[in-house]
């Protein structure tokens, strides 16, 4: 067992574990760099998304934005780093103790706050996006910056994945969901050293503050379920494919 039993117990009870350093310093400096690189050629392309403004619009618009809350999903199929990365022993041994043996990836994604301007994510659970069932879908939060609530960690309601809430569309972005009347009093925020992770369960309610110091804060986010997993009005199950690979069986 990786997690303590005193860990799976907070993560049960909570929604979330926060763990320490994962990464050897040869390990984030090599994916700092290549997070970097893939940030550039997708800036170049036009190949990823402005969460704090709608959907939809051009790079430069994306660019010039009061406020820049930039997202890449699926890292895995763009840079062989990352998906390296999926495969990581440690982090999947983590895994097991919250879903079992078997694993396999629903998505990834790299969600980059630029230093000075960089936007919030609103209050939200995860799988009120995703759809999945069964909704026991983890994800490891990790980030390449040493993170704190002032350039961006991410911050919690504990035990609020007890109980899905229904999301409205924001009406300050159509790229998000919101949530209105969280109590924020409750809010837990967790820092983080560069290399650092968190889980969280994908029914935990959660959001990440505006960056507007002079640290960046580059996260990379793995999100793991079981295997057969059904997503949508369709029931229909996510087959495995490269993007979606079984990254351990038992």
């Amino acid at each position: 067992m990786a997690f303590t039993q005193e860990q799976l117990n907070d993560f049960h009870r909570d929604g979330y574990v926060r763990l320490g350093r994962v990464l050897s310093d040869d390990e984030l400096e090599t994916l700092r760099e290549n997070y970097d690189l893939e940030m550039d050629r997708a800036r170049e392309t036009n190949a990823y998304r402005n969460l704090s403004i709608d959907d939809g619009t051009d790079s430069d618009a994306k660019q010039a934005a009061p406020r820049r809350m930039l997202q890449i999903t699926q890292m895995c199929e763009r840079n062989i780093h990352f998906r390296r990365l999926l495969y990581n022993k440690a982090i999947l041994e983590y895994v097991t103790d919250l879903i079992g043996p078997n694993i396999q990836l629903f998505h990834d994604q790299a969600l980059f706050k630029p230093a000075k301007d960089g936007g919030a994510v609103f209050w939200h659970q995860d799988n009120a996006y995703w759809k999945c069932r069964p909704a026991n879908l983890v994800s490891c939060w990790t980030t390449l910056d040493d993170v704190d609530v002032n350039n961006g960690a991410m911050q919690v309601i504990p035990g609020s994945h007890l109980s899905p809430v229904v999301h409205e569309q924001s009406d300050q972005t159509n790229a998000l969901l919101d949530l209105q009347g969280v109590d924020e009093s409750k809010a837990v925020a967790i820092d983080l050293p560069a290399g650092g992770c968190m889980f969280h369960h994908c029914q935990t309610l959660h959001y990440t503050a505006p960056n507007s110091t002079e640290r960046q804060r580059r996260a990379f986010i793995m999100h793991f379920m079981t295997p057969g997993t059904r997503q949508g009005d369709d029931n229909g199950v996510l087959e495995v494919s490269f993007g979606r690979p079984i990254l351990q069986s038992a």
